[in-house]
């Protein structure tokens, strides 16, 4: 299983600005709703997936919005780690005062500022031995992980805290096609969905 197959709906954005959604279950109307909030739809590794353009950078938050709250009509599982929807005019190269990496063995989260350090520490994330880096426990399975990346996000987002999640996704073709696992040794958890 992939990071982006955990929830019935998953908007995230890639390095290069894009925003996309991944459709977990079948959804009434929900490419009527995605391509009415401005979204393209693209079939790729076997899977549509529903695309803003990072020149959408200005109105990705708006177009997100419309389109969320169109499919919390059908679903409230969903979860949105999508950095392009969280600053107005977001870009690559914006420097936010925590960025939080998914990779294919950790989570790791940098603090350009020591505003984020008991935040981070809150939500599980362990001081890393270089001052303002920190990273969940390794064995943590992915679903855990997530539900940890949500919380903590939110948490600073709320405090008024820049977040980047860096999903380990270059482009919207790095995109795991459905059921792809990311590493071997992280396994879903039956814990509650965030």
């Amino acid at each position: 299983m992939a990071l982006t197959d955990h929830h019935d709906v998953f908007i995230g954005s890639t390095g290069g600005g894009w925003t996309f959604v991944v459709l977990n279950r079948p959804l009434r109307n929900a490419a009527r709703i995605l391509t009415g909030a401005g979204f393209t739809a693209r079939e790729h590794q076997g899977r549509t997936l529903f695309l803003l353009a990072p020149e959408t950078a200005e109105d990705a938050h708006e177009r997100a919005g419309v389109a969320a709250y169109g499919l919390m009509a059908h679903t409230l599982d969903f979860v949105d780690l999508a950095w392009t929807t969280r600053q107005h005019g977001a870009s690559p190269a914006a420097r936010p005062e925590v960025t939080i990496r998914f990779t294919d063995h950790a989570v790791t989260a940098t603090a350009a500022t020591d505003r984020a350090d008991a935040i981070l520490v809150q939500y599980g994330f362990a001081p890393a031995g270089v001052k303002r880096q920190y990273a969940l426990p390794p064995g943590l399975g992915e679903r855990d992980a997530l539900s940890a990346v949500v919380r903590a996000e939110a948490h600073l987002y709320a405090d008024g805290i820049s977040v980047r999640i860096d999903l380990n996704i270059a482009t919207w073709r790095d995109i795991p096609p459905e059921g792809t696992r990311r590493s071997p040794r992280r396994e879903p958890c039956s814990s509650p969905r965030t």
